[in-house]
């Protein structure tokens, strides 16, 4: 089969087949020919579309719509760490069970359900798809709650960063760490000294 892999989508899915003109058989085709890769599940992805840790955040974008970004892969994303993350820091709500994502390595992360969506935003991907994104201030209030885990060098180090950047506020901050409070005391400590 002779096809233009650029004329295709960036992703595929059992459902948007008939949409592009696919059938299955020439999905096989294609991913037998290297055109596509299965990332997940009835997912594939198209050849050269994203590196590995993308395939991986899109396969968990299309399967699991809640799932964010959370801890050392926000703190990347936001800028606020040196540290290139190894895995793969995903968040998702208690009860909720994660996925296999077979071409990068995952950290998973249950997240109370009630405070799940404080500071949740979107991160755009490849092919049209959206995973969340903890914003910079829920990520370092989650540094601060899981310093235990993490250490308290990385929670200040991001705050002194996001402190120098042009949208940083205190204020903000401390009123949605109101709804951590085994983090709050310690940032609100953390900013007395920093300020």
């Amino acid at each position: 089969m002779s096809v233009d892999p650029s004329a295709h989508p960036t992703t595929l899915d059992y459902g948007s087949l008939a949409a592009h003109g696919i059938t299955r058989h020439q999905l096989r085709a294609l991913t037998g020919a290297g055109e596509y890769a299965r990332i997940a599940p009835g997912l594939f992805l198209r050849a050269g579309a994203a590196d590995d840790t993308t395939a991986a955040w899109m396969a968990i974008a299309a399967k699991r719509p809640q799932a964010t970004l959370c801890l050392l892969s926000a703190l990347a994303l936001h800028e606020l760490a040196d540290e290139i993350p190894t895995r793969s820091h995903i968040a998702i709500p208690r009860g909720t069970h994660p996925i296999e994502a077979p071409t990068a390595p995952i950290v998973w992360h249950r997240f109370d359900a009630v405070t799940f969506d404080i500071g949740r935003g979107e991160h755009r991907l490849p092919g049209g798809l959206l995973i969340g994104l903890y914003s910079a201030e829920r990520t370092i209030i989650d540094s601060f709650r899981l310093r235990h885990d993490w250490g308290a060098d990385l929670a200040i180090e991001a705050l002194k960063r996001w402190l120098r950047t042009r949208e940083s506020n205190p204020s903000a901050l401390l009123a949605m760490a109101a709804s951590f409070p085994n983090a709050r005391p310690a940032i609100r400590a953390a900013l007395e000294i920093l300020l």
